[in-house]
């Protein structure tokens, strides 16, 4: 096992997640070393795409050699529950002292923005904020993968399947974003 790891890696998988502690790749996917590219970071956020841009250059560049160099199959977009980061989204002050973080979380001010609407138009309860928030969160970073040419490219040719996860970590579930449904559906 580990010689072969030794020798090469040929990950099926890029898995973007959320640099919460309690978010374990492998454990949540029930993988193997080798079987995916990982990248985390706050919130599980994907750049927008700007060919030769000068900014959050650690995320996007792993997107381009996964899908480029790597040649993985499927991306996954991976939020969970009891998000830190989506939190922080309504939390200017505690931001205050945390200037690159606080410039990160701008990548999911669109998100905030859709949750408030929802919010004002009595859609959903302050009490629903939360996980709508990572859930919506999860639906927007999936939107801003199919906006990098390459992506959309190989999704269209049926090389490439994207993905939106939600992890349930009280209940240690998995749901996927239904785009037909409009809703996650509930991993068996």
């Amino acid at each position: 096992f580990f010689e072969e790891l030794g020798q090469q890696q040929n990950p099926h998988t890029l898995f973007i997640g959320c640099s919460d502690s309690r978010v374990v790749p492998h454990l949540v996917t029930q993988t193997f070393p080798g079987e995916l590219f990982v990248v985390r970071n706050i919130a599980n956020l994907v750049p927008y795409y700007k060919k030769y841009s000068d900014t959050f250059l650690a995320t996007s560049a792993v997107i381009e050699y996964a899908v480029n160099q790597m040649n993985v199959s499927n991306i996954v977009v991976c939020g969970h529950s009891n998000c830190g980061g989506c939190a922080a989204l309504y939390q200017d002050k505690e931001l205050k002292n945390l200037p690159h973080t606080k410039k990160w979380l701008e990548l999911a001010s669109p998100v905030k923005k859709i949750v408030e609407e929802k919010i004002a138009k009595n859609k959903i309860s302050l009490e629903e904020r939360s996980s709508f928030t990572e859930k919506m969160n999860v639906v927007e970073q999936v939107n801003h993968l199919m906006k990098y040419p390459y992506i959309r490219k190989r999704v269209r040719e049926g090389r490439l399947i994207v993905m939106g996860w939600y992890y349930h970590i009280d209940k240690g579930e998995i749901y996927n974003y239904d785009k037909k449904r409009r809703r996650f559906i509930r991993v068996e």
